[in-house]
Order: C-alpha cells, then sequence, then structure tokens
C-alpha cells in the first residue's frame, strides 16, 4: 500500500503544519486525527461514504456526526477538503503519517518489540533503556508475543531491526554453514 502512504502524505504534512502552529498543541491535534482515523476504519462506515448516491455535504455531514466527541473546527475543515478530493478513505494513512511526523518533532520513536515470551513491564523498562542512547531517542514500546522467535526479541524502530531471537540466530548458522 506505498501508492496510499504516497497519496496521503502532503495531507499528513499540511495538517501538521497547521497543528504545529495552534496553541492547542500537536497532541491535541493528533488525538482529533486519530479519533477521525477511529471513525474512518470502520468498515461500515468505508461502505457508506463510497455510495454513489451521496452527495458530498451529506458524506461530510454522516462522517462528522460519527466522530464523538466532535472535532475542532480546523479539522471539520480538513475533512471537508478530504471528501471533495475523494481522499476520506485515506485518514488511516493520513493519522498514521501525522503520528510519525509529530514523534519526529518530539524526538520520540515507536519501538515494537516482538519477544518470545510475555515480558514484564520492568523487562521493557530495562530493555527501552538501554535501547534509547543507541537510537538517540526516546522510544514508545508497543510490545507482542510470537512464540516463533523461540527465544529473545525481534525490535523494529522505524527502518531498523535489532533481531536477538533464537530464530533468528538459527537461520544465520543455518545460512553460514550452508555457504
Amino acid at each position: 500500500m506505498a501508492e496510499l502512504s504516497t497519496v496521503a502524505r502532503p495531507y499528513a504534512e499540511a495538517l501538521f503544519a497547521a497543528a504545529r502552529d495552534d496553541k492547542a498543541g500537536l497532541a491535541a491535534w493528533a488525538d482529533q486525527v486519530q479519533r477521525l482515523a477511529d471513525v474512518a476504519s470502520v468498515e461500515s462506515v468505508r461502505e457508506a461514504m463510497m455510495d454513489p448516491r451521496l452527495e458530498d455535504a451529506q458524506r461530510i455531514s454522516v462522517f462528522l456526526s460519527l466522530v464523538q466527541p466532535a472535532v475542532e473546527q480546523p479539522l471539520q475543515n480538513f475533512v471537508m477538503l478530504l471528501v471533495s478530493n475523494d481522499r476520506l478513505l485515506l485518514l488511516t494513512h493520513i493519522a498514521e503519517q501525522f503520528r510519525a511526523l509529530k514523534d519526529a518533532a518530539e524526538g520520540v520513536a515507536q519501538a515494537n518489540i516482538t519477544s518470545a515470551f510475555p515480558m514484564s513491564d520492568a523487562q521493557v523498562s530495562e530493555l527501552i533503556t538501554l535501547l534509547e542512547p543507541k537510537f538517540g531517542l526516546k522510544l514508545k514500546p508497543h510490545v507482542t508475543v510470537d512464540t516463533s522467535l523461540i527465544g529473545g526479541v525481534r525490535v523494529l524502530v522505524g527502518d531498523h531491526v535489532l533481531d536477538t531471537s533464537v530464530q533468528a540466530q538459527l537461520v544465520r548458522m543455518r545460512d553460514t554453514m550452508a555457504a
């Protein structure tokens, strides 16, 4: 879905520029953008927004009525722009890119940690403490469990992967022996 991300990027950047200059702050905007994306990700809403019998004004009205609590006027205007350009269904991609821009501006990155076993909060905190100096960013951890790793963890920060899992070590050993 790289094409959708490419189309969504200018919208996310424009939205971020407006949010950065607003006194409400990036966190408030990020919350509202996420609420819009949550509504846009519901399958029945997606189907309704693609109904050719609806006019743009009806799409806007229906969509905004579903967002609770209601978003501020600038974001309502943004929804109008998306509807008029037939881009409303890109909201999930726009929200994802907006969040990435916000994180970059705040010096924060998402750390997707996949572990072979459930990790305690203390273990996650210790791992993040070790990784933050390596990446030079404040990391927000998101932990998932994948038993196929056998042991260890795989950490994804942006496009960097740190894989210390047993599965990865076995693959490296197999490749070394096969060479």
